[in-house]
Parts: C-alpha cells; structure tokens; sequence
C-alpha cells in the first residue's frame, strides 16, 4: 500500500575516490573521480519526518560523452542536474507517493536540464540519486524493509510514465517478487586490464571466483577480435563454467562497424570461446545511431541498451528495432529499472524472450552498492557487473570507523581480510541477506559531519577560462 510524504530538506556531499588500478572503458580512461552523498529529510503521512541517503560515483564522460566536453565538465553536469533536481523536488508541496514525486518533476528536469545542454541521461542522474534518500527515508519511517516495501508497492508506482502499461501492471509484478537471496558478480575486464597472467582474467584472486564476465571493447573490430580471443583462452583454463557479456560503451560506429565484429563471432574458430559463452553484447552503437538503426539479423545475437536508455519509453523503442534487453542502474532510476522489469516480464509471457540485466557504473563498498544490489535481487537480476571492489581499494577513502560500521551491520557482504574492509564475494556471489534491514537495504548511513558538500558546479566560459 502506497505511502504519502511531503520532502523537507534535500543536502548532497561528496568525497574523492582513488582507484587502485586504472579503468578504462568507451573513449576514456579514470583513476579518480568523487563519489556522491544525498541526504534527504520527509515528512510521512501520520508518521512524522526522517531521514534517508545514498551515494553513487560522478563518473565522467558516460552520462555525457560528447568529445567536446572535457572529464571535469560532464562532472559539473551531473552536480548541475543534482541541484535543478533538488530545486523542483522542494519546489513540491503537499503530500503525495514517492514515485508521484518523481513523476510530478522528471518531466521538468530533463526540459529545464536541455536549455543547460545537459543530456536526458545526465538529467535523470539528480532525480535518480534523490529518489533513493526519499525512498530510504520511507522505508525507515514506516520500519520497513526495501523487499517488502516494494512488494507492497510502498512507493506507489504507476503507468503516469509509462502508458504502454495498465496502473495495476507494476503493482502485480512487485506483489509477485521472492528477492534473490545471493546475486552472482560479473567480473569487468577493463581495456586496460591485464589478460594473461598474475592479476589476469583466470587469476581467481583476481576475478573472486567469478562465473561471469563482463569483457569491454574498443570499436575497432580487428583489436577486438584479437583480445577476445586471448580473453577466451584464458575463461578455458579456469577449469569451470562461465558465461561472458561484451559491452562496446557506444564505441562502434554503426551496424557496418557491428557486423565486422559479430560474423567473426559466428565464424572465427579462434572465437568460439567467446561464442559459445556470450549472452549479450550491450550498447554497441552511440545512443542516436541507435534509435535510428534496426537491428535485422542481428538481433540473433542478443543486444541490450544501455546509455541509450534516457527516458520511459526507451525500452518499448528498443524492442521495436531488435533490441531484447535493457540494463538496471540505479544511477538512472530505480523506478525505471522496475518498469523496465515490468514490461520484460509482461513481454516475456508472449512467448519471446525479452529481460533486465544489471551493470554497474563502480558503485562502491557501502550505500551504492548494497542499494543497487537490492535493486537487482528484487527484480530477478541473477548476475550483475560489480567493479568497484575491484577498481578501489575496499572502501577507499572512507574513515576506518564507517567502514567498520557497515562491516558490523553486514557481515555476509564485508569482510577484514587483513588489508581493511572490503566486499566479501562468496564463491563468486554477493549475498542479499543483511539488506533485508528497515531503510533502503542498510542499517548504516555515512558519517555526515566527516563529509564535505557538493562542490558547485563551474560553467563551461569558467572551465575554459
């Protein structure tokens, strides 16, 4: 049953964040970038206030990619649609469901965020990372936890966003929901990542015993090619099962550019390691050549979008050119993830296989990703992308007491394995036992007196100054 709040306060910090290795995906390269923090304060229907929170990494040029703009800029973009965000959320009065929140501003945003030349994707970022504090704080405030809050449909979602759906369809969907209780990692393999080798893809110290792997790739079909198939030599000598999925991170220029790299897939004795463990590739064309470019026979193969996916309707428009899947980010909105499960689900029963996938922009050790992974065990996602465990350093720049403290509250899902705190992956799985707690799946929030606020975003004459 469906809860009315009114918010009172919406406050973002953020903290840096040091990678341990470089990780290089699409056209750049990161080794930092800072890590966002929301506080938000609402008002319960009958229940008095609370407070909730999350966090997710600012991550350069993947919101924004356009190569004119510089790392620091698509950073600033996505502060900026944090504070376009927060003043329509509190420009809001009266009581009304969190989802009806977010309906009532998404539209906005995305107008207000484009006279700013900020993209649908970086505009949904602010509205996605407030949602989850608002939904935390629900939850804390009715002592509930996410998987039967959401399967009471606590937040109130609806068709209002998604009119190829009827208003009970998602209600339904939630209503028939088992969380998964463990979600296994799909280990990333970066561009820059080490292949063969100690610390390579068949090092299981490394890969943390993994049974899936995420594989990136660079647009250029021939050097694919050729590192898939020394990718694939090393999944053989693992000496167990193991599925892959390739994301191109918009990277290849058009179907042309596809197909030189898919007919060597169904072909090329060399790759059918590869072949024969693939499951999808993901977002492989720029998000406009996408929406312009049917897939046709290649749709055999299985494709998901990805940055493509920057409003409601972008599934429905996938299917329509051969797309199966879409991925889940929390960093794009959990309520559009669970729409998106919706139709797959609804689609599904037609008798063609359509599904949900979960990626992770590296959402770190704490709020990120305990949320995002309860995300995924609510809506049937058996395997998701987790890197941030392997791209920093347990949980970085976090004070040792506050890692300590999610340590303490989730003990299946961190360990001390002498080296500080750090995610504790557990035969290639993460378990989902602890986030059945009241709050959006923690017990913990951060230590807000030890974090400093958001920086304000700088304007491009400023950046270029």
């Amino acid at each position: 049953m469906a809860v009315r709040l009114k918010l009172r306060d919406i406050a973002f910090f953020e903290r840096p964040v040091r990678f341990a290795r470089p990780f290089r995906f699409g056209a750049i390269t990161i080794d930092a970038t800072p890590q966002l923090f929301v506080r938000a304060e609402i008002e319960v229907e009958g229940r008095g206030t609370a407070v909730g929170a999350s966090a997710e990494l600012l991550v350069p040029k993947w919101f924004d990619k356009r190569p004119e703009l510089s790392p620091a800029q698509t950073v600033d973009g996505l502060r900026r649609s944090l504070a376009i965000a927060r003043g329509l959320y509190l420009a809001q009065s009266g009581f009304q469901t969190a989802f009806g929140l977010h309906a009532a501003c998404i539209g906005a945003q995305v107008a207000a965020c484009a006279k700013e030349n900020i993209p649908p994707l970086a505009a949904a970022y602010g509205p996605a990372e407030i949602d989850k504090a608002i939904l935390d704080a629900l939850l804390r405030a009715t002592n509930i936890n996410f998987f039967d809050g959401m399967g009471g449909n606590i937040a109130g979602i609806d068709a209002r966003l998604s009119p190829d759906l009827k208003n009970a369809d998602t209600a339904q969907f939630l209503a028939g929901r088992k969380p998964l209780p463990r979600v296994a990692v799909r280990h990333t393999v970066g561009l820059d990542d080490i292949v063969e080798g100690e610390g390579g893809v068949a090092d299981a110290q490394g890969n943390a015993g993994a049974r899936y792997f995420k594989l990136k790739l660079s647009g250029d079909p021939a050097a694919d090619a050729a590192r898939l198939a020394r990718i694939g030599r090393e999944l053989d000598a693992l000496g167990h099962d193991c599925k892959v999925t390739l994301d191109a991170n918009e990277q290849y220029a058009d179907l042309a550019a596809l197909r030189a790299l898919i007919d060597p897939l169904d072909r090329d004795p060399g790759l059918r390691s590869i072949s024969s463990r693939l499951l999808y590739v993901e977002q492989p064309m720029p998000r406009d050549i996408t929406r312009q470019s049917p897939l046709g026979s290649l749709t055999a193969r299985g494709f998901i979008i990805d940055e493509a996916d920057d409003s409601y309707d972008a599934f429905p428009a996938a299917r329509a050119l051969g797309y199966r899947g879409i991925s889940s980010k929390s960093c794009k909105g959990l309520y559009k993830s669970i729409v998106n499960a919706t139709r797959a689900a609804k689609w599904s029963a037609g008798g063609e296989r359509f599904f949900v996938t979960g990626e992770d922009l590296t959402c770190q050790a704490g709020l990120a990703v305990q949320q995002d992974l309860a995300l995924g065990a609510l809506i049937g996602v058996a395997h998701a992308e987790r890197n941030g465990h392997h791209y920093v350093d347990g949980f970085g720049e976090t004070s040792a007491d506050e890692a300590e403290a999610f340590a303490k509250a989730h003990p299946d899902l961190y360990a001390d394995a002498g080296q500080d705190v750090r995610l504790k992956i557990q035969n290639g799985d993460l378990l989902t036992g602890s986030l059945v707690a009241t709050g959006f799946a923690t017990s913990v929030h951060p230590d807000w007196s030890a974090l400093p606020p958001l920086e304000q975003p700088k304007s491009l004459q400023e950046q270029s100054a």
